[in-house]
């Protein structure tokens, strides 16, 4: 297959209209692969592919990662202490509560539609969780099931009035919202507070760390060694098939992107406790759900639906299904969330699931990329976005800034993500690929 260079079409836009005659099918555009362009032009290739996602509005997560970069330098010229290892470590354990809730958010998003309920469903799996295991002696492993799977439940709930009544996602999460809020408060109790063994398994969740060095360095050589041989096996496969792939420079600059974070990473960790049991846990979230989502007939269905709901019913798409499974999954994660938040703690109180926390997921899903509009992010979209969030709290509270302050600039950086959705929509429209 050659690229057509005498056109001057943009090759990423797509005639939909019905071709009636041959003069039609030779004025016809070649829609060429980004990856075909790149394979036959070689570094040339990336620039023109670069350039057509710069008209296009197409730039994935480059602006978030450019921005956490920004955010870290000024923070770190602002305060020596913020990139020191304690500090990093302190912030990769800190998010996971939040980032949590964020990839259920994402899935959410995906669909188009939103969940306001998710910070007090977090409140209410911690407060079962700490009822069971506290005050009814339950073993902790089975308070923690128990905790989570209340949030399944919870998020099939909503999806079943949203899905099947048909009642607006919005009301019915809003209901959820305080609903959900009053259950935990009652659960607890008039005292308010449980607090939870400092040394039990809830508890560790955020306090245990893999003090061994060969932990953080195995992580980092297994997940390089396996973004390299899927990314490779991959590019085979679709070679076999004779479709478009990535040529093999391409994937080793990739993966050599990923070692240099990876182990740069680990030597952080090991400077000070090790590595987090808790990002451990999340990272493993990360790379299950996105698989599901990219390589799953389930994760198509929920992009489909993101990309038009009656297109995908004329498709067969069981969209009342689809919709109810999102909000219990939303739900499971609200509530995983809120067992890391309880675990950070070691305790269940009247606070939790309120404040900032349902706008810091929100706002994590989206600064990470995730459209609000629908049909487009990753779960690892959460990551980025929680990362920073977090940096911006901590960097401030190094700093003494007060908590308003902090409101105010986290807000500042959600309104300007929004705003770059939102343009990038219409430019994508203008492209021609919205």
């Amino acid at each position: 297959m050659s690229i057509d260079k005498t056109s001057t079409h943009d090759t990423s836009t797509h005639d939909d209209a019905p071709v009636d005659a041959p003069a039609a099918a030779a004025d016809a555009v070649t829609a060429v692969d980004p990856r075909l362009l790149v394979r036959e032009q070689g570094f040339a290739g990336y620039v023109t592919e670069f350039k057509r996602k710069m008209r296009a509005g197409d730039l994935g997560s480059i602006p978030v990662v450019a921005g956490l970069v920004i955010i870290w330098a000024i923070f770190a010229s602002m305060n020596s202490r913020f990139m020191t290892a304690e500090n990093l470590s302190n912030i990769s354990v800190a998010m996971v509560g939040t980032g949590m809730i964020a990839v259920g958010i994402v899935f959410v998003l995906l669909l188009g539609e939103i969940d306001l309920s998710v910070g007090s469903v977090s409140g209410v799996a911690g407060a079962v969780a700490a009822v069971l295991a506290v005050t009814h002696g339950a073993p902790e492993w089975i308070a923690l099931i128990v905790a989570v799977l209340t949030g399944t439940v919870i998020g099939t709930i909503h999806g079943f009035f949203f899905a099947r009544i048909g009642a607006p996602a919005f009301a019915v999460t809003l209901a959820g919202l305080l609903f959900w809020q009053g259950f935990m408060l009652q659960i607890l109790g008039d005292n308010g507070t449980i607090n939870l063994d400092s040394e039990g398994l809830i508890a560790k969740l955020t306090s245990y760390y893999f003090t061994d060095v060969a932990a953080a360095y195995g992580l980092a050589i297994v997940a390089v060694v396996a973004f390299f041989l899927s990314s490779f096996l991959d590019s085979r496969r679709r070679e076999a098939a004779g479709v478009p792939s990535r040529p093999l420079s391409e994937i080793v600059v990739r993966t050599a992107v990923l070692a240099v974070v990876a182990f740069a990473a680990a030597i952080m960790f090991n400077q000070y406790k090790g590595l987090p049991l808790a990002l451990v846990i999340f990272l493993v979230v990360l790379v299950g759900t996105d698989f599901v989502l990219r390589r799953t007939g389930y994760g198509r269905k929920v992009f489909a639906l993101g990309g038009s709901v009656e297109a995908s019913r004329r498709a067969g798409i069981n969209v009342t299904l689809i919709r109810t499974s999102v909000y219990a999954i939303a739900g499971t994660f609200a509530a995983a969330g809120g067992l890391f938040m309880a675990s950070k703690i070691a305790a269940a109180n009247q606070g939790a699931g309120t404040g900032d926390l349902l706008m810091n997921a929100i706002a994590a899903a989206v600064i990470g990329g995730t459209s609000l509009f629908g049909g487009r992010g990753r779960t690892w979209n959460a990551l980025l976005g929680v990362m920073v969030i977090t940096s911006i709290q901590y960097g401030l509270a190094l700093e003494g800034i007060a908590t308003p302050v902090q409101y105010m600039i986290t807000g500042g950086v959600l309104l300007a993500t929004v705003v770059i959705d939102s343009v990038t929509r219409k430019t994508q429209k203008t492209a021609g690929r919205a």
